[in-house]
């Protein structure tokens, strides 16, 4: 919706709230629901404020130390959240409801540069200078537990029912069982302007996707973040949840592979040469390949991310490419206008922004390297000699401090900001007592 469709269904009461939210660290929207009449009148032109602790805080909320932006030293001020109206769109969910999208700025204008959408609008940036736009599809894997929320939370998340008891992978009668909820879905976010594709079953117990048509990389990341936490507040009005953790249990994960291509400004694919790969191409991937390792963190940025890297499991162990080779960590499919790359390794858990960003700084150091590109690994990437995806948390945040690539495309202040989202959360598990060290430790060590 525009601007003017706006003051038209303020106007007509059709509409009475407007939300205004940003996406945080941790690929959350975050923000205020705004009387409408004072969005118009005052928001619009002025734009609103939030703490800026909101990029400087855990995934439980807590102020923690290190970062250089936020602090009880510097006061906790704010940040300035500047409406995007090109985001504008219902929430049918919600009645009387309109929601957009934020760009956080200091109080003298300039960016938050620790914003996950400002790190990929500078990616994106760097792309229009060559002449080039970026295109993303982003495949969300969640999993619906028949337990609301609440009763999740009360039970400690132990022993709950997942909406289907075996193995529903395509499975029509499988995805029968839910309909109501993903059809619920799917017609609120065609409603709030995402173009829906399909839903499918998946392969953990009540493991479920559904789909969206790709769109330009900000737009498709946009769209990310209003579906995933649409859906969680869909689920919970129906008394369900769902979960997008990476690793819920030993079977298999929820993932989020993203399919990205370039294009010019003619809307020519710049990844195709005829029916084969064009030299930009094959630097772009090789990029990924060489620059995959040093910027995982920004694919898998919890501990449970790693928790999914598992050999047979669907999910990437090998950094190698291949053609239509889900074994791989990247995946080429599609010719022509549809060729892309699909990168396997980020989990359901993953900031959409940081992530194409990476996607983006790696195929860009690629070309500018003109890095030649390895043969495909035609097999089972499981089982091959190709350097492997980081299996630790705490490797990643190693290799992404090393990063000389990271430091240059991002500024170290991105850098460091997120390595010290990394020290928070690795801090925060090493002083945890697991119930796995429980079970084995309590009577038999």
């Amino acid at each position: 919706m525009d601007l003017e469709q706006l003051r038209v269904e303020i106007a007509g009461g059709k509409v009475d709230t407007v939300v205004l939210g940003f996406t945080d660290m941790q690929g959350r929207l975050q923000g205020k629901r705004l009387d409408a009449g004072y969005f118009l009148s005052d928001v619009l032109d002025h734009a609103a404020e939030g703490c800026n602790y909101l990029l400087a805080v855990d995934v439980d909320m807590n102020t923690v130390e290190g970062y250089a932006m936020s602090s009880w030293s510097t006061g906790y001020g704010d940040f300035v959240l500047r409406p995007d109206l090109s985001t504008l769109h219902h929430i049918p969910w919600h009645p009387g409801s309109v929601g957009l999208l934020a760009d956080l700025e200091w109080l003298d204008g300039s960016p938050v540069v620790a914003s996950p959408r400002q790190i990929l609008r500078k990616q994106a940036d760097r792309l229009a200078e060559r002449g080039w736009k970026a295109y993303a599809g982003t495949e969300l894997e969640f999993i619906v537990y028949r337990d609301s929320y609440e009763d999740a939370w009360n039970a400690g998340y132990r022993n709950l029912t997942p909406a289907n008891q075996y193995n529903s992978d395509y499975s029509l009668l499988g995805t029968a069982r839910i309909e109501p909820l993903l059809r619920r879905i799917r017609l609120a976010m065609t409603g709030a302007g995402l173009t829906v594709e399909s839903a499918k079953g998946e392969c953990n117990l009540g493991q479920h996707e559904i789909a969206f048509k790709y769109d330009e990389v900000t737009a498709a990341c946009d769209h990310h973040v209003i579906y995933k936490n649409g859906a969680k507040e869909i689920a919970a009005q129906d008394g369900v949840s769902i979960t997008f953790m990476a690793k819920v249990n030993e079977r298999e994960g929820n993932s989020c592979h993203i399919h990205l291509s370039l294009r010019d400004f003619s809307g020519a694919p710049v990844f195709a040469d005829g029916d084969g790969f064009s030299t930009l191409f094959e630097q772009f991937l090789a990029g990924q390949l060489k620059y995959l390792p040093e910027l995982t963190l920004m694919f898998a940025p919890n501990i449970n991310s790693y928790k999914r890297y598992a050999e047979g499991s669907f999910a990437p162990t090998a950094v190698a490419w291949g053609r239509d080779n889900r074994t791989c960590a990247l995946r080429v499919v599609g010719h022509g206008h549809a060729l892309r790359v699909e990168n396997r390794v980020p989990g359901a858990d993953v900031n959409p922004y940081l992530a194409s960003a990476a996607m983006l700084v790696a195929g860009l150091a690629g070309i500018e390297e003109e890095l030649p590109l390895e043969p495909e690994l035609v097999g089972n990437a499981y089982v091959s000699d190709a350097p492997r995806v980081p299996k630790t948390l705490r490797d990643a945040r190693d290799a992404f401090a090393a990063s000389a690539l990271a430091r240059t495309a991002f500024g170290d202040d991105v850098v460091d900001h997120y390595l010290n989202a990394a020290d928070v959360e690795l801090t925060a598990f090493d002083a945890v007592v697991t119930d796995w060290e429980l079970r084995r430790g309590f009577e038999r060590l």
